[in-house]
């Protein structure tokens, strides 16, 4: 889109000069003869313009006091003000007031060519640092956890407080607890909100292909690599780089991220010299890394690098009281999406919410939303439309005493995990999209449980 230049002198020649000019160089112009007409369309039709030369002496009004009109109706535009010989302490006046620059007349062709262009930059990049203020406001929305309870409440407080930090945060939990959402709070609370916070999931990639996602690599550095490509390490220079699922990191990987934790320095694949770069790390993990050093599965001096401030998130069962907000937040973003979405929830809905267990956590109850907001035929999502039973209806198992218990929370997720397979007749990915886990975490439940689809026939 061109650039559009306002022009305001009384001297029709220099006006007529001054329109050939710009319009050579590309410019669209429109010019006033008399101040009155340029305030009354800047007050009343707000003129479009990129830029205003703006005559300091002219009849009707002088062109200070038509500065400050335009200041006050149009504060962005920026003017630049003409003045003749004897008038100069009336242009320094006027940048008191707001105006940018002045111009001597006469002036030479270059001389205003370089101050056009130079006003015009500056404009855009004034542009520019609006909207990516905008972006950070509505990323920084984004960001924000939807609470109640005091007990999120609390790593939600400790999360902003560790934000001005650069230390390296290890954010624990279950899947589906939020920790990407936490990692994004700390990005953009802290002094690197306005660079890039970048994610990777360091389960869900190849040890080889992991490698080249962070590192980066060279052209001709394995078959396929047909030019040079930068890693995630690069893009997050002073940014924020959140390694979720890091306890999957293979010992090569550790080694060569310790590397980068420790002397901010890594090498592509395939290169010979270091580069060098300034990240910030936030990991996240669901497994008990402590263990894992035991095991000796996690290197000990990568665990204590990571975890130099800890963030332990509750999963949604210890956390009741998130539950209704989280649900009618999610409702919301249907509502934004579909064109004839659910107006809300029963009661009946919300208590079966409530009495549920959720073993996927909030990303289980999102999609839980979005399975009743599809099913849903009339303003409401019905108890019919949710996945599962109430827990009273829910099978108990039997305790010493006689009585009857909840299922304990390992029988409580083989079961979820059969639910859902036979829901999906043992689609694993179906079935890993309904519990809002990964396809990887499925594997693995039916390899802990040992379940095969004739478990989907014999337990209810």
């Amino acid at each position: 889109m061109e650039n559009r230049i306002l022009i305001c002198d009384d001297e029709e020649g220099m006006r007529r000069y001054l329109g050939k000019m710009l319009q050579a160089w590309g410019y669209q112009v429109e010019t006033f003869a008399s101040p009155t007409l340029l305030v009354r369309s800047i007050e009343e039709t707000d003129a479009a313009g990129d830029l205003l030369l703006l005559d300091v002496k002219m009849p009707e009004m002088d062109g200070i006091e038509v500065l400050r009109r335009v200041r006050k109706a149009r504060p962005e535009l920026t003017v630049v003000m003409m003045t003749g010989h004897g008038t100069i302490e009336s242009a320094v006046e006027a940048m008191k007031i707001g105006a940018y620059d002045y111009l001597s007349k006469p002036f030479p062709q270059e001389k205003l060519f370089a101050l056009v262009q130079h006003c015009l930059e500056r404009e855009r990049l004034i542009e520019e640092n609006s909207s990516l203020k905008k972006e950070l406001r509505e990323r920084v929305a984004l960001t924000e956890p939807i609470f109640r309870s005091e007990r999120f409440g609390e790593v939600y407080d400790l999360a902003l407080q560790v934000a001005d930090s650069d230390s390296s945060v290890l954010i624990l939990g279950e899947s589906g607890t939020g920790k990407e959402l936490i990692a994004g709070t700390i990005h953009y609370a802290s002094p690197r909100s306005g660079q890039r916070f970048l994610a990777i999931n360091c389960a869900a990639l190849s040890e080889t292909l992991l490698e080249s996602q962070l590192f980066g690599h060279v052209k001709g550095a394995f078959t396929g690599a047909a030019q040079a490509q930068k890693g995630l390490l690069d893009e997050a220079h002073e940014g924020t780089l959140f390694l979720d699922e890091v306890g999957d990191l293979s010992p090569a990987l550790q080694a060569k991220l310790l590397r980068v934790l420790q002397l901010g320095e890594f090498i592509p694949v395939g290169a010979t010299r270091p580069r060098q770069v300034d990240v910030r790390f936030v990991a996240a993990t669901n497994k008990n890394l402590e263990e894992e050093v035991a095991r000796g599965n996690f290197r000990e001096d990568l665990y204590y690098r990571l975890n130099v401030i800890a963030l332990d998130l509750p999963p949604l069962r210890e956390r009741p009281e998130d539950i209704e907000p989280l649900a009618q937040h999610f409702l919301q973003l249907m509502i934004r999406k579909a064109r004839r979405p659910p107006k809300g929830i029963t009661p009946e809905a919300l208590q079966m919410m409530l009495s549920y267990h959720w073993p996927g956590n909030v990303r289980e109850l999102e999609n839980v939303i979005e399975r009743g907001a599809i099913l849903a035929r009339g303003e409401f999502i019905t108890a019919r439309m949710l996945p599962f039973k109430p827990r009273s209806e829910s099978p108990r198992s039997t305790i010493d005493s006689g009585e009857t218990a909840l299922l304990n929370l390992r029988d409580a997720e083989r079961l979820q995990v059969i639910r859902a397979l036979r829901q999906t007749e043992w689609n694993k990915s179906q079935a890993a999209q309904l519990l809002g886990v990964t396809r990887k975490t499925i594997d693995r439940k039916i390899k802990e449980y040992d379940l095969t689809p004739a478990d989907l026939d014999t337990e209810s």
